[in-house]
């Protein structure tokens, strides 16, 4: 059965890492798809961390993690549950499911379950599903020993999922084992907890990697045990690499924090991270707006995503140019933190400031739009690259100090500007072009590099003869 829809309902979608390592790039697109689906129609988007495995879970990666959704501009509502923390309350439903006859005392020991597989294996039976003696046993029988609560699965028949991607999934009731909810010890079960917490945080919609879609089938007894509603199912697909097999670190960046450190927008992630799996029409470039109004989840594909660097890179750029000069300045420095690279300075803040407008066009990544804005950024002596170098001769010097002279008392614009360096170039009988590489050169120290009309304008009169008069010699 599925979760009671009413059209009033408020939406509730949930994020549940393990705090076991980085925010994987695959955990960042599911994050955001629970985000996109819950802010989309006014509903939560909740946090948890599932903390259970002790030995593995740090502090270090849940803020690893949480940094990782900040950049990626997700926001959630209220403060992140620990799983860890609620096992109290975990433990309590599965006494409860004791008492309501749906789950039972199991003695079992672990020699005794290997046992009964390993013959069962000899058998040939493939899938070995434990059959617990204590089932049915009479409580009297019951020894005073520690003992696991088992869930009382139905043998017969099938258990239905209804995925809102993956459409309804037939699971048969014989290949379902009888799951500990409650270890001997008094710990609950990853089974439990993931229940429990979506029930009490009332969780309506659990959007999911299809790793986990074998879970579904499972967890749907402890939901009909207690007698809550079942949410909504959508499993995802996971995200391949460009070859079409699982993502690894050899098909690049795994961690959304790496995407950061290598100059990615945010937007342009969240765009790109939207569209892989997810279409709506033939849309590529829209906003974080667009997509909470359009994203649903039956147009989520049923096929792993495959990542295309290319097309990130390209989203990127668009996003780069579309973006207000401010916010981009902000998303830079931090980028640079992020790099481990050195921060601007308030005069390059500045100059990177006025010359935006200049620079973001075309750049995909922020190190291609901080490389374009060299000339911003740098200070004399004006270092050549071996490529712009070698349009600096003496005869180009010698043209350079002669419009040195021309530009102390020119008006600072383009319109002004540009017949003195177009009458300059024709005095020494060479074409335009000619001109502009030594003065790339004088004022960046690079070939490919904003107009020179904008750079001069950007760095300004007093610096831009400072830098020519250098060059000059």
């Amino acid at each position: 059965m599925c979760a009671d829809k009413t059209a009033d309902a408020q939406v509730v979608t949930r994020f549940a890492p393990s705090p076991t390592g980085y925010l994987h790039i695959g955990g960042g697109r599911t994050a955001l798809f629970n985000w996109l689906y819950a802010r989309g129609r006014g509903g939560k988007f909740l946090l948890r961390i599932e903390d259970t495995d002790r030995e593995r879970s740090t502090p270090e990666a849940t803020e690893a993690i949480l940094q990782g959704l900040r950049w990626l501009g997700l926001d959630w509502d209220g403060a992140a549950v620990s799983q860890f923390a609620r096992k109290d309350r975990h433990a309590e439903v599965a006494h409860e499911m004791l008492e309501r006859g749906t789950a039972y005392k199991c003695f079992s020991t672990t020699d005794e379950i290997a046992a009964f597989r390993a013959e069962q294996e000899a058998k040939g039976v493939s899938y070995a599903v434990f059959q617990s003696p204590w089932r049915d046993a009479d409580p009297a029988s019951h020894p005073s020993a520690p003992y696991a609560i088992r869930m009382k699965a139905p043998r017969d028949g099938e258990t239905l999922v209804l995925d809102s991607v993956q459409g309804t999934v037939r699971f048969r009731n014989d290949q379902l084992d009888d799951m500990i909810v409650l270890r001997s010890d008094g710990t609950p079960t990853y089974m439990l907890a993931v229940v429990v917490d979506d029930h009490d945080m009332g969780v309506t919609h659990v959007i999911r990697g299809d790793d986990h879609l074998n879970n579904a089938a499972r967890q749907q007894m402890v939901y009909d045990a207690m007698g809550w509603a079942i949410p909504v199912w959508a499993h995802i697909p996971l995200i391949h690499g460009p070859d079409g097999k699982k993502l690894s670190k050899r098909h690049g960046a795994t961690a959304v924090g790496d995407y950061q450190a290598q100059g990615y927008p945010a937007a342009g992630m969240r765009n790109y991270l939207t569209r892989l799996g997810w279409a709506h029409g033939d849309d590529e470039f829209f906003t974080s707006k667009q997509a909470m109004e359009w994203f649903d989840l039956p147009e989520i594909g049923r096929s792993p995503a495959r990542l295309d660097f290319k097309k990130l890179e390209n989203i990127c750029g668009q996003h780069i140019a579309a973006t207000d000069d401010a916010a981009l300045l902000h998303e830079i420095e931090g980028y640079l933190e992020a790099a481990g690279r050195q921060a601007l300075t308030d005069g390059q803040r500045d100059l990177l400031s006025r010359g935006m407008y200049c620079v973001k066009d075309r750049a995909k990544t922020f190190p291609e739009l901080l490389e374009k804005a060299h000339f911003a950024l740098t200070s004399r002596p004006i270092v050549a690259d071996e490529a712009s170098a070698k349009a600096l001769d003496t005869v180009s010097r010698g043209i350079l100090k002669s419009l040195t002279p021309r530009l102390q008392t020119a008006s600072w614009t383009k319109d002004a500007l540009e017949p003195i360096l177009t009458e300059i170039a024709t005095a020494h009988g060479i074409g335009f072009g000619k001109l502009a590489a030594p003065l790339r050169t004088a004022l960046a120290g690079r070939s490919a590099t904003p107009s020179v009309y904008d750079m001069m304008l950007v760095i300004g009169r007093d610096e831009t003869i400072a830098r020519l008069e250098e060059a000059a010699g």
